[in-house]
C-alpha cells in the first residue's frame, strides 16, 4: 500500500527545489526554448513516467510544459512523486531547460452553502462537471477551476457566498499578498495564516491566498 507524505516531507526531499506544492498536487512550469523543445520534455517525461508506472498531468504550451504530480490512490503525495520529479527535473536540465516556481498556482472557486446536497447538483449540471467526495467538483476535461462548497453554519447575507482560492508557493505568498494590497486591495483576515490569508478587493470580492504550510 502507498505511504502519504505531507507537503513538508516532499518538499524537505533532496531534488525537487523545481517544484511547488499546491492545491492538487506538486507542480512545476519549465520555460523551454521553443516549441520543439517543449515536445522534447514531453516525450521524455511520457518515458520515465511509463517506466515508474506512474503518470503526471503534462500541459504543453508555446513556451512551457507544466507538471503536476499527485498519487492518485492516497489523494495526495507520495515518494512515487519525489522520485518522478527528481527525474523530470534532471531530464529538463539535460536540455538546458530552467523551472520558474513563482508561476505556479491552483485556481479553486469556492462556494459556501447551508445546504450543499441541494447546490452541487446545480453547478455540477450548469459546469458540465463531475462530483470527486461529497464537497468538489472537478472539470472532467482538466481545463476550468475545481469547485470546492464549504459548509455555513448560519445564513450570513453580509459578505459574498463565493470566493476565489488562490493556492501558490510557500515561498510566494507574501509577494502575491503584497501585490494585491499596492492594487487596491485590504486584508480581511490573517487569522488562519500561514494556511490561507482572506483578502478583498475595494467593492469587499474575497479571494483566499492559500499554501500547503499550517496544513500538515
Amino acid at each position: 500500500m502507498t505511504e502519504q507524505i505531507s507537503s513538508q516531507q516532499f518538499h524537505e526531499s533532496p531534488g525537487v527545489d523545481d517544484w511547488r506544492s499546491v492545491f492538487g498536487g506538486a507542480v512545476a512550469q519549465f520555460r523551454t526554448k521553443n516549441f520543439a523543445t517543449g515536445v522534447k520534455l514531453v516525450n521524455f517525461i511520457g518515458e520515465l513516467a511509463d517506466a515508474a508506472n506512474h503518470h503526471p498531468d503534462v500541459d504543453l504550451g508555446y513556451g512551457s510544459v507544466t507538471v503536476r504530480l499527485i498519487t492518485h490512490d492516497v489523494d495526495g503525495l507520495s515518494q512515487k512523486d519525489v522520485d518522478l520529479a527528481r527525474q523530470i527535473s534532471a531530464a529538463a536540465a539535460g536540455l538546458g531547460i530552467s523551472a520558474q516556481p513563482a508561476a505556479v498556482q491552483t485556481v479553486q472557486l469556492t462556494i459556501d452553502a447551508l445546504e450543499i446536497e441541494k447546490v452541487r447538483p446545480f453547478w455540477r449540471a450548469v459546469l458540465g462537471y463531475k462530483e470527486v467526495g461529497d464537497e468538489d467538483l472537478v472539470d472532467p476535461h482538466g481545463r476550468g477551476p475545481s469547485i470546492w462548497f464549504q459548509q455555513m453554519d448560519v445564513p450570513r447575507s453580509q459578505r459574498n457566498r463565493i470566493h476565489v482560492d488562490v493556492s501558490v508557493p510557500h515561498d510566494e505568498a507574501e509577494a502575491r499578498i503584497a501585490a494585491a494590497l499596492a492594487a487596491g486591495g485590504h486584508l480581511v483576515t490573517d487569522e488562519f495564516a500561514p494556511a490561507w490569508w482572506t483578502l478583498a478587493d475595494a467593492e469587499g470580492n474575497e479571494a483566499d491566498v492559500a499554501t500547503w504550510q499550517g496544513r500538515d
